[in-house]
């Protein structure tokens, strides 16, 4: 492992200050379980962890009927996912919070770090973008807002510019009549990187969808939404022949690669199947 120093930041300005000395090769520490692993095999070039685990605004969670979900970006999963209010109304989240790793990484991983760690399969992410989440950034030029699904460059490759950090992520309360949820496929049971994970999000109008995301992760670069998928249910009823075209359009978009957990013919397949199974989900959450 490289050799590197620890440091503590009780502040966001103290953190702002700490990654902006310590140049391209700080790195803020939400929980470690990526960046650490990274830093070990020498896959990212770290000489400086900057820990947030102790700045009150990145570790809170709250909810309020007008103001939705405020997650703080280091918040540990096991937190998030045993939340009442997560549970209740923000379900797709507890289902995608619950299976990266096992407990003991549960124990420190966070939203906030599977976020910046920015993988195409990152389990999280599709749940949080469909869900319209919005990442609260702060550094040396002041603080912005990105919607997650604006937040990715590339493979591992966010927009987060030198001495920013991610303070909390923010998610809109659940309009009436929506529903979302989340799955993936993977391998073996547990603790494994996803072949493909799928995020859907479904409002209604009566019986007329009034809005729908569909987002897919592992299929390409970077997660990605599927317009035209939920192009092709917005207007309509959900019918066994909306959801087979929004299945359609899903493994349409995906643009995957072969490799050692898949190839691009079932990745594609896995795209519409998983797509498929998550609206007939969203569909009976928003309906109860």
């Amino acid at each position: 492992m490289q050799a590197v120093s620890y440091q503590r930041a009780s502040t966001v300005s103290e953190a702002i200050n700490l990654l902006r000395e310590g140049g391209e090769t700080a790195r803020v520490l939400a929980g470690g379980t990526d960046l650490i692993v990274q830093a070990r095999e020498r896959k990212r070039n770290v000489d400086r962890f900057i820990d947030i685990k102790h700045i009150p605004e990145v570790m809170g969670i709250s909810y309020s009927a007008s103001d939705g979900l405020t997650v703080g970006a280091a918040a540990p999963l096991y937190q998030v996912y045993a939340n009442d209010d997560v549970k209740t109304h923000y379900p797709a989240i507890v289902e995608a919070s619950s299976v990266i790793g096992g407990t003991a990484v549960q124990g420190r991983a966070s939203l906030g770090g599977n976020l910046c760690n920015s993988s195409p399969a990152g389990d999280s992410l599709t749940a949080m973008m469909v869900l319209g989440a919005v990442a609260h950034i702060a550094g040396p030029n002041g603080e912005r807002d990105v919607a997650v699904t604006e937040f990715f460059t590339g493979p591992g490759q966010n927009v987060l510019a030198l001495g920013e950090f991610v303070v909390n992520i923010q998610f809109p309360a659940p309009a009436a009549g929506s529903g979302a949820a989340w799955q993936r496929f993977i391998p073996r049971n547990e603790m494994d990187i996803a072949v493909v994970n799928c995020g859907t999000y479904l409002a209604f109008d009566g019986d007329t969808i009034s809005d729908a995301r569909i987002a897919l992760g592992a299929v390409a670069a970077t997660p990605i939404m599927a317009p035209a998928a939920a192009e092709a249910l917005i207007g309509r009823s959900l019918t066994e022949e909306t959801i087979a075209a929004a299945a359609a359009a899903s493994s349409e978009a995906a643009t995957p690669i072969d490799d050692m957990r898949g190839s691009i013919r079932q990745r594609k397949h896995l795209a519409g199947v998983l797509t498929e199974r998550t609206l007939r989900i969203a569909a009976d959450r928003a309906r109860a």
